[in-house]
């Protein structure tokens, strides 16, 4: 279903156009504030269908986007490289994007091309889903609590055993992730590799990363997940919601960990522009941070109150178009696991609380070491290389400007920001391998890992080599 219309003082016509949404200005800015001088006032924003593109729905529903003086069409893209692809060549003016997207562009993996980001769209929102025969096996394995129920988190300690039985009889064990540089790629690597089981080396020759794999990783657009499972071209899957409670909903899989009990409140997606958009439009683009991050206030404030009626404009057709049921499981503070094991997971999705729209550079730090853990950096690289990169690409000093336009215009609070820091957060413990990770000392932080590349290895051919 299409959505369109435009103001009438504007243009006096209406818009329809296939597979968008687009909504019009009525004012720009609000009473008695200055409004920014627009360098562009109608954009084009791209999103994949995924409940964590909210913040831009939110924004064009509550009108966030009319109220600084800007026209907005929301798309939705085939798939991550399209949506990628569109906003370096000029079609898309920005989109919903993975977190890695920005940095693996910039440094040159895939399509090089400089992209940036000021706003960072949620925290956490992703989980793991493996078959049910798959889970049959894994259950084996795993300790039962005084309920009957299993012990969470699920290790892939628990998996292994299905993967050696595979292996054993020539079987690959293959797993779908939604790109190479997505949050859901690393977080499966990350958990499978803390259970022992090893995702496979990227190489400069080679980049399906599967160089001395046990288990076998290959892309599937989000939508396609439960139905690529359901066909055993796969036997488990990486994904952000609705593709997880669905596998639940009809019966072909088990949600095994969410990527909170992997990294408790890890950054996920961006809302990401091409480098010279965001030095040609600088006003426009603090214009659509005032309205994403008034939009991430909505979706969090009193307690999530507002994320009933969230759930409703998600399952519409023109943003994620799925069952409202599905997508509530886990936007209201649930989420289950095997049929009937629904628990209570009020951080599964976050998006403004702990500063999670602040687009901290120890995020990207983390994304880089692991583009360089598993080969899709193939040379090791200084601590001030990470630091730059992670200088280059996120811009928290645009996120803070905007930021100060909303407090001096009472759209929000000072405390609600922070102010003050370096754009480093703390040394974060909360892993599912209890490996500390601090973002000025990545070098160190790979060190620590039993599986992955160290300092001074490469992979050559079948082989790693150095260090």
């Amino acid at each position: 279903m299409i959505i369109g219309w435009k103001n009438g003082w504007r243009r006096a016509r209406r818009s329809l156009a296939s597979g968008a949404v687009a909504f019009g200005v009525a004012a720009a800015g609000s009473a008695g504030a200055e409004p920014l001088k627009l360098e562009k006032d109608e954009l084009k924003f791209g999103f994949i269908k995924l409940t964590d593109m909210a913040p831009l729905a939110i924004a064009y529903e509550k009108r966030y986007f009319e109220d600084e003086g800007l026209y907005v069409t929301l798309e939705p893209q085939a798939n991550w490289k399209v949506l990628l692809d569109r906003v370096i060549d000029g079609q898309l003016d920005g989109a919903h994007m993975l977190a890695g997207q920005p940095l693996g562009a910039t440094i040159g993996f895939g399509t090089k091309a400089p992209i940036v980001t000021a706003f960072s769209m949620d925290l956490n929102g992703n989980g793991i889903t493996v078959s049910n025969e798959v889970w049959k096996e894994m259950k084996k394995h795993i300790p039962m609590g005084a309920d009957g129920k299993p012990v969470h988190p699920i290790k892939a300690d628990y998996l292994k055993p299905v993967v050696e039985k595979y292996k054993a009889v020539g079987k690959p064990f293959n797993m779908g992730m939604v790109f190479p540089v997505s949050t859901h790629n690393y977080e499966l690597r990350y958990w499978l590799a803390a259970g022992g089981i090893h995702p496979g080396f990227y190489s400069p020759a080679n980049i399906t990363g599967q160089i001395k794999a046990d288990a076998f990783l290959s892309v599937t657009p989000p939508p396609q997940m439960p139905a690529t499972l359901e066909a055993g071209t796969i036997y488990g899957y990486c994904v952000g919601e609705p593709w997880n409670q669905q596998a639940v909903f009809k019966g072909i899989g088990v949600p095994v960990i969410t990527d909170f009990e992997i990294w408790k409140n890890n950054p996920e997606k961006v809302f990401g522009v091409n480098k010279a958009w965001a030095e040609k439009y600088p006003n426009t683009h603090l214009a659509v941070l005032k309205a994403l991050i008034r939009a991430a206030i909505w979706l969090d404030e009193n307690n999530n109150a507002n994320r009933p009626e969230a759930v409703k404009i998600l399952a519409r057709a023109e943003y994620v178009g799925a069952d409202a049921k599905v997508i509530a499981n886990s936007m209201t503070g649930t989420f289950e696991y095997e049929k009937g094991d629904k628990r209570a997971v009020p951080d599964f999705n976050v998006f403004f609380r702990y500063f999670a729209t602040y687009p901290y550079y120890s995020d990207a730090v983390w994304y880089l070491t692991q583009m360089r853990r598993w080969g899709q950096i193939p040379e090791s690289k200084p601590d001030s290389w990470y630091d730059k990169v992670a200088k280059d690409v996120y811009r928290p000093d645009l996120y803070l400007k905007a930021a100060e336009l909303l407090i001096a215009e009472g759209k929000a609070k000072k405390s609600d920001f922070p102010f003050g820091t370096d754009g480093y957060r703390a040394p974060q413990k909360e892993f599912i391998d209890n490996i500390t990770f601090d973002g000025r000392k990545p070098n160190g932080y790979l060190q620590q890992f039993p599986i992955g590349l160290k300092d001074g290895q490469k992979v050559t051919g079948a082989d790693v080599i150095g260090g």
